[in-house]
């Protein structure tokens, strides 16, 4: 009782405060919060697009007729390809293109004057398939019922896909992990110079008693505190700058350009729930390096 009435509340016997300042530790934590925001971002908007482009290309079924008005068995051949694709199991969807929609594929080959051009095209049919589709059974019939029919899946095209987003997610996994360990280094830096500019102090309390758990303790209650500021302001900075990539990408994934509330609302839900927790993962980096450099420290007093 008599030690508590002679130490003022938050006395600062360790000299903590000129230590680790406020200044420079939080600014750092806080870049360091602001690119794993982005690098977490990236996995998620990665993740996100990835499943959308599966669903729709994944899904989606591409055949030329050639020849399309050709009569065979009292039906042009373009009509018989529809009519085995509209009772085929496993189709959703099967439409001709119009010559507006053909014209505006040949235009970027083609020029302005691809509707123009007397070529025998074939008719195209854009076919949406169910899920867990297999488009090379519903290739065979139409080839048989319709010879010289193609069959073009954009399987390939999404296996690939798939390839790339695995890889731009193990970077940005990467990225993350290397922004954990610069901030843990940028603690254990700051605690080290705190330690060597506060040794006299610290040895003096040692040397009267104070325990290593509680030199610790104090140096990363600081160190903690700090982190968790940098990491809550670089959260904070990151908010609308991943607002404004989220509005950039929302045509990619199907959605219209969304504003006001819709902006806030295409922010992916994950997103929303690992802002908050930067701050948490600041102040835990802080708390355990900040625990192992001074212990480490301690050690090779004598």
């Amino acid at each position: 009782m008599a030690r508590s009435r002679l130490r003022p509340p938050r006395f600062d016997d360790l000299g903590l405060r000129r230590a680790l300042g406020d200044r420079m530790l939080p600014l750092l934590v806080a870049a360091m919060a602001f690119l794993a925001a982005l690098a977490l971002a990236g996995v998620v908007g990665v993740r996100g697009l990835t499943a959308h482009w599966r669903e729709g290309a994944g899904s989606a079924l591409t055949v030329q007729v050639p020849r399309p008005g050709a009569a065979e068995g009292g039906q042009t051949r373009l009509d018989r390809a529809l009519a085995l694709l509209r009772t085929a199991p496993g189709v959703a969807e099967a439409r001709p293109l119009s010559d507006a929609e053909l014209a505006d594929l040949l235009r970027p080959w083609l020029g302005p004057g691809a509707e123009r051009l007397s070529l025998p095209l074939p008719a195209v049919i854009a076919v949406r398939l169910a899920p867990e589709s297999d488009p090379a059974p519903l290739a065979r019939r139409l080839a048989e019922a319709v010879p010289g029919t193609l069959t073009e899946s954009h399987g390939v095209w999404v296996a690939r896909l798939t390839v790339l987003a695995g890889s731009l997610q193990a970077c940005a996994w990467l990225a993350l992990a290397v922004v954990a360990a610069v901030a843990s280094a940028v603690v254990a830096f700051a605690t080290r110079a705190g330690l060597a500019a506060r040794r006299e102090a610290i040895e003096t309390v040692h040397g009267l008693g104070a325990s290593d758990d509680y030199i610790a303790a104090r140096f990363a209650g600081r160190a903690t505190g700090l982190a968790a500021l940098g990491g809550g302001v670089g959260a904070l900075a990151a908010t609308p700058v991943l607002l404004v990539l989220a509005r950039l990408a929302a045509p990619f994934a199907g959605r219209p350009d969304p504003a006001g509330l819709d902006l806030l609302a295409s922010l992916p839900p994950a997103l929303w729930l690992v802002l908050p927790g930067l701050p948490l993962a600041a102040a835990t980096i802080g708390f355990l390096t900040a625990q192992g450099t001074v212990r480490r420290w301690l050690r090779r007093l004598p």
